[in-house]
């Protein structure tokens, strides 16, 4: 019994490796795209609620940002912007996404684009992360996951789902992406904000 242990824990481990390489990085079961289907074990309630889709409202919710500051989305009327959640802060896929939204930080500001991310960990674990990577947008802190179950963002093991969504100045939703690459979701983003 010791050696067949023995045997699979390296092999598990090994796993648990690409798994966790394939997503943000996140303990086991925390969703690292949108493929999560609602009725598999440990996704909350707030998954079984219908995806969000274009021409829905968007949620009046208040962010709470990273700073402490509060912005009511209701408020950014007139603006275009994108809320996109991800499951873990200074993880691989997690910094990836971020990071290419940094590098296109100029074009998606002259496509007149606010941008806000959203997780579950705390303030300081988001100030953290700006900070190492000089990210120039906020993050949002959901620890409850009140944003998260406002937008409909599944969730499983306390992490939301990796989903985007671009609200038109309208206030209504104008695209969404329930499956994310972190390595083209810049270039994704502001395409859709020039349509």
């Amino acid at each position: 019994m010791k050696s067949r242990t023995h045997l699979a824990s390296p092999l598990g481990l090994a796993l648990a490796a690409l798994a966790l390489a394939a997503g943000c990085n996140e303990p086991a079961g925390a969703p690292g795209g949108a493929a999560e289907k609602p009725a598999q074990a440990g996704v909350s309630g707030a998954a079984q609620a219908a995806p969000l889709k274009p021409g829905d409202a968007a949620p009046d919710v208040t962010l709470t940002l990273h700073d402490g500051r509060q912005v009511k989305l209701s408020s950014l009327q007139g603006k275009q912007v994108l809320v996109y959640f991800y499951p873990k802060d200074d993880t691989p896929g997690c910094t990836v996404q971020a990071k290419g939204l940094r590098d296109g930080w100029a074009d998606l500001q002259a496509a007149g684009l606010e941008v806000y991310g959203v997780s579950t960990q705390d303030a300081q674990s988001h100030q953290s992360f700006i900070q190492k990577y000089d990210l120039p947008f906020p993050l949002v802190v959901d620890v409850d996951g009140a944003v998260s179950k406002a937008f409909h963002v599944p969730m499983r093991n306390d992490f939301a789902s990796r989903q985007s969504f671009l609200i038109g100045k309208d206030g209504k939703i104008k695209q969404v992406w329930l499956e994310v690459d972190p390595k083209e979701h810049a270039a994704a983003i502001l395409d859709a904000a020039k349509s």
